[in-house]
C-alpha cells in the first residue's frame, strides 16, 4: 500500500514569503508602483536567507505581481493584478479547448441582454451609467469627424462599458475576456472581407443608432423593449461575424 498519497506537503519558506507579499498586494496594502524594501532589509525583517528571498521573488515575478531590476538598490517594484493578463491566459485556455467563434458570440448573447434588463429596471440610475452615455457621445463625435477606424476600435468599449454600468465585477471581467477575443476576430474578418468606405460608413451609422436607441430605452425604463432590441442587435451582429464558415473557426488568443 502506497502511503505517499496521504502525505501532507509542507510549503517551502520561499512560498510562504511569496504568500505574505502576494496577500499585501491583493489587499491593497501595496499598490501599483510601490517598491519593496531592499533585499537586506527584507532578509532581516523576515529572518530568511538571500536565496530564499530570491526564490520568493521569482514566484511573484512569474505571476507578474512584481518586477525586479537586477542590481537595483530600490527593491522590487509592485504591480497590481492585471485583468488583461488573466484575460489573455483565459483566452489561451479557450483556444486550447477548441472554442469556436460561434461559441464565443453565444456566450455574449447570454450576458448582455441580462445586463440590459438590470439597467432598464433601474432606468439607468447606476453609478456606471454616466460613463456609458459618455462613451456614446465619444462615438458620435468620431462619426461626425469621420474617424471610422477609431470608431470601430471603440465599439467593443461601448459593450464593455454597458456591462460595467451594472457594477458587477465578475460579469465585467468575463465580458472583457470575450470582447478581447471577439475584437481580434472582427479585425481579422474585416481584413479578409474588405468593404467600400460607403458601405462601412452606412454600417457604422446604423450601429450607432442602435446604441443610441438602447440607451434611450434603458433610461425610459422600457425593460422588455430594451432587452428585445439588444437581443436582436446582437443576433444581427453575430450573423455578420459568424457566417460563411466563420462560426466554426477556433478563437485566436495568440494575437489578441
Amino acid at each position: 500500500m502506497d502511503n505517499g498519497a496521504s502525505r501532507i506537503r509542507v510549503p517551502k519558506t520561499s512560498e510562504l514569503v511569496a504568500d505574505q507579499i502576494r496577500a499585501q498586494i491583493v489587499r491593497g496594502e501595496l499598490t501599483e508602483g510601490d517598491s519593496l524594501p531592499p533585499e537586506g532589509a527584507l532578509m532581516t525583517t523576515l529572518g530568511i536567507s538571500r536565496p530564499t528571498l530570491r526564490e520568493a521573488f521569482r514566484i511573484l515575478e512569474a505571476e507578474n505581481l512584481i518586477s525586479v531590476v537586477r542590481g537595483s538598490r530600490s527593491g522590487a517594484r509592485v504591480h497590481q493584478p492585471s485583468t488583461e493578463l488573466v484575460s489573455r491566459y483565459a483566452g489561451y485556455v479557450l483556444e486550447s479547448q477548441g472554442t469556436t467563434i460561434a461559441d464565443l458570440y453565444t456566450a455574449r448573447l447570454a450576458i448582455e441582454p441580462t445586463v440590459v434588463r438590470w439597467l432598464a429596471m433601474e432606468k439607468g440610475q447606476t453609478p456606471g451609467f454616466a460613463r456609458l452615455k459618455q462613451t456614446l457621445a465619444d462615438l458620435d463625435k468620431m462619426l461626425k469627424t469621420g474617424e471610422y477606424a477609431t470608431f470601430v476600435d471603440n465599439v467593443s468599449h461601448f459593450h464593455q462599458t454597458l456591462v460595467e454600468a451594472t457594477g458587477n465585477k465578475t460579469l465585467s471581467f468575463m465580458n472583457r475576456m470575450l470582447l478581447n477575443l471577439g475584437r481580434h476576430h472582427q479585425n481579422d474578418y474585416q481584413r479578409r472581407h474588405p468593404r467600400t468606405s460607403e458601405d462601412k460608413s452606412k454600417s457604422l451609422r446604423a450601429g450607432f443608432k442602435s446604441f443610441e436607441k438602447l440607451v434611450t430605452m434603458i433610461e425610459d425604463g422600457d425593460v422588455e423593449g430594451a432587452v428585445a432590441h439588444w437581443r436582436l442587435h446582437l443576433r444581427n451582429a453575430n450573423e455578420t461575424w459568424a457566417t460563411r464558415g466563420e462560426g466554426e473557426r477556433t478563437v485566436d488568443s495568440l494575437h489578441v
